[in-house]
């Protein structure tokens, strides 16, 4: 099966966006926006397997692709809860994190696919 290098390299454009995405509105999120406790929060650590995950997801290492659609399942969860329970900005800013985890796995899930050796 022949893929097409354009269709690999826009859905590597796409996850690699929208986690970088995540990783800035998780930060902003936590810390300034709507932090659980004034100041900032501790949760803003949640950011570290984010990071773990960028520079594989960078280079296109099918590797990181293949368990990052396992990992970012976790800040799907996150953000569906938080939007159903916290009201305000927060709850504005938790949807937004469950669709950059959803663009962020359909994306990465396309790519693995589209970049699989048949």
């Amino acid at each position: 099966m022949k893929v097409d290098p354009r269709l690999a390299h826009t859905l590597l454009i796409t996850a690699s966006t929208s986690l970088i995405a995540l990783i800035f509105l998780s930060v902003a999120w936590e810390l300034w926006l709507a932090p659980l406790r004034p100041g900032g929060s501790w949760l803003v650590l949640k950011v570290l397997p984010l990071l773990a995950l960028l520079f594989g997801i960078l280079r296109g290492k099918m590797y990181t692709y293949r368990w990052s659609t396992l990992l970012i399942w976790l800040y799907f969860t996150e953000g569906a809860v938080r939007a159903w329970s916290d009201g305000g900005l927060s709850s504005q800013l938790a949807t937004l994190e469950w669709i950059l985890a959803l663009i962020f796995f359909t994306s990465a899930a396309f790519f693995t696919r589209a970049s699989a050796r048949v």
